[in-house]
């Protein structure tokens, strides 16, 4: 993923943090969310439902409601333990 996608997702998620309400979040970019659960060691199938399933345990593994819904939430947790993998792994191969 590009910079300027993971900005994208970040940004969207972020957005979400300052407007949430208690209408149904916008779903976000498939391609976009196997990337973060890339980035956490996660390989996700290529199909809608293997992707909902994962992010339904994702969601339920960080007490979010389990709607499978790659919402603002759900993305900004993603984004954040993705981002701390990240932090993770070069911490690990600069010693």
């Amino acid at each position: 993923m590009s910079a300027r996608g993971m900005l994208s997702v970040v940004g969207t998620a972020v957005g979400g943090l300052i407007g949430w309400t208690e209408d149904p979040a916008p779903a976000a970019d498939p391609a976009a969310v196997r990337e973060l659960f890339a980035q956490l060691g996660l390989v996700v199938g290529a199909d809608e439902e293997s992707l909902a399933a994962a992010v339904r345990r994702f969601q339920a593994r960080v007490g979010l409601e389990t709607d499978g819904v790659a919402g603002p939430r759900t993305v900004h947790l993603l984004a954040r333990y993705a981002k701390e993998a990240r932090e993770l792994h070069r911490f690990e191969h600069a010693a």
